[in-house]
């Protein structure tokens, strides 16, 4: 009997059904979208941090910036040897970036912190290369001038030096010096070896390097080719391709080399670490803070705040505007088929009334318009979701390209010792921004968790539908009914 006379109700009834289900449909299809589009960003800016962090980082240690009173860095200094002619002239200059390090006894201290369960050190190198030419200038003497001295000059030459000066060019590129016994946490975790291999274990201090296959590109680098750092030249045994688009250094060699060639021997710039529990991330940075002084302890959080660019307003506007609007029209929704249900109900007094005279009682009466709210409400859920899907996956298709540039966190944090490809290639405790902006494409994918959200969300909006329409039912007296009728 409630069966067939819901169907019968609901059929009679299909318009007014039709509007309180788009209403809600409306509403969760919003929804859908506004969270698989947040989702999206939050897998987009988690792709940008990979590039820096590395797979499985869950944070970094580098070493706290020094006070402002103390004084800037030095700057580096290139020498050259004086020679005759147009000979070339080179000089190449390896530094830690941010020029700051840390002990390589501090990846022990940090892995022996309580919640810690594994630590890397890394080091990250600035490579300034400037060559090229001195050419001397020609000495040309005046017009009815002398060269030799008792002219009336006073014996000196009469002429002027005219030509020459100085060509040269500056390359700069970006060194990650990678611990091959523990290869995984850092940065090139987050890239895959397309071609040749991988650094071995043993090869701990071998010349040998993995070169970005971006950077390879440009400088025509292959499997089996050489590259020269500071003199000494490393062969190139695998190219790596960065899964964000951008890596996080041009070069990877072992990292007892990299210490080597920046006169860095026993230094890291950065720790790599992974919890043991990723819910307790914030509780092992304030035991490293605590317990290791003079570090800088910076969480993938903590880096998500410094990223900037369409990524980060995109972020902001679907965290904030998008999820208060999807509120706002969800809230609107349910209010709004509450209020036709409930207005329906009104228009079938006479209805409900005689059914009362023939002895359903009130509770019966409230189940059938709850009833039928609830349908309405599964309805406009399923409109919902299936509206909601299709614009995620519009656009997922459509793939609308995104920039992120990482600036480096206040006091020196963040981008100050990770390696220098893309976003941290400037960075440093020195605080300079990112050079070099990082294209995401956005997606919008819909979880599991996302649909079962829009199913709660239908039988919400049909049981407040339904609130209203069976609290105005249970009022309603027979008599109502009698003095309508005519």
């Amino acid at each position: 009997m409630f069966f067939t006379y819901l169907r019968r109700e609901l059929r009679r009834r299909r318009k007014a059904a039709l509007v309180v289900a788009s209403g809600l449909a409306l509403g969760i299809a919003l929804v859908i979208v506004v969270n698989s589009v947040s989702s999206g960003m939050q897998k987009a800016q988690g792709k940008v941090l990979e590039s820096l962090y590395g797979l499985g980082t869950d944070m970094t240690v580098t070493k706290a910036a020094p006070p402002a009173s103390e004084g800037g860095t030095a700057r580096p200094r290139f020498n050259f040897d004086a020679q005759d002619g147009d000979e070339q002239q080179s000089s190449d200059v390896v530094m830690p970036q941010g020029f700051q390090t840390l002990a390589s006894s501090t990846v022990d201290k940090v892995g022996g912190q309580s919640g810690v369960a594994t630590a890397v050190g890394g080091l990250s190198l600035t490579v300034l290369k400037v060559d090229g030419e001195f050419k001397p200038g020609e000495f040309q003497p005046k017009e009815g001038g002398t060269t030799g001295g008792g002219g009336g000059g006073g014996g000196g030459p009469q002429g002027e030096v005219r030509g020459g000066g100085a060509n040269f060019g500056v390359n700069s590129y970006t060194v990650y010096g990678t611990d091959t016994a523990h290869q995984d946490l850092g940065p090139l975790t987050s890239s895959k070896i397309t071609d040749g291999r991988a650094f071995k274990t043993t090869e701990t201090d071998a010349k040998v390097a993995v070169v970005d296959a971006a950077y390879a590109k440009e400088k025509k680098y292959k499997v089996g080719t050489e590259v020269t750092i500071k003199g000494t030249k490393f062969e190139i045994v695998g190219v790596s391709t960065a899964d964000s688009g951008d890596a996080a250094a041009n070069l990877y060699i072992p990292l007892k080399q990299a210490q080597t060639l920046s006169d860095s021997k026993d230094k890291v710039t950065t720790v790599y670490v992974q919890a043991d529990d990723s819910q307790q991330i914030g509780a092992v940075k304030s035991a490293i803070q605590k317990n290791i002084s003079g570090t800088t302890v910076t969480t993938s959080a903590d880096l998500a705040d410094t990223v900037s660019g369409s990524l980060s307003t995109a972020s902001d506007l679907a965290t904030s505007v998008g999820k208060w609007l999807s509120i706002a029209v969800l809230i609107a929704a349910f209010v709004v088929a509450g209020l036709l249900t409930m207005s329906a109900v009104s228009r079938r007094v006479q209805e409900f009334g005689t059914l009362k005279a023939l002895g359903w009682k009130s509770g019966r009466v409230t189940r059938q318009v709850v009833g039928e709210a609830m349908v309405n409400g599964l309805v406009g859920g399923a409109l919902g979701i299936a509206v909601g899907v299709a614009g995620a996956y519009a656009l997922t298709a459509v793939s609308p390209s995104l920039t992120a540039q990482l600036g480096a966190a206040a006091g020196g944090a963040g981008a100050g010792g990770g390696p220098g490809g893309g976003m941290a290639r400037a960075g440093g405790p020195a605080g300079q921004a990112a050079d070099k902006a990082v294209e995401i494409a956005l997606t919008a994918p819909v979880s599991a968790a996302t649909i079962a959200l829009a199913v709660g969300l239908a039988v919400t909006g049909g049981l407040i539908a339904g609130a209203f329409g069976g609290w105005r039912a249970s009022r309603l007296r027979p008599a109502d009914a009698l003095r309508r009728v005519e």
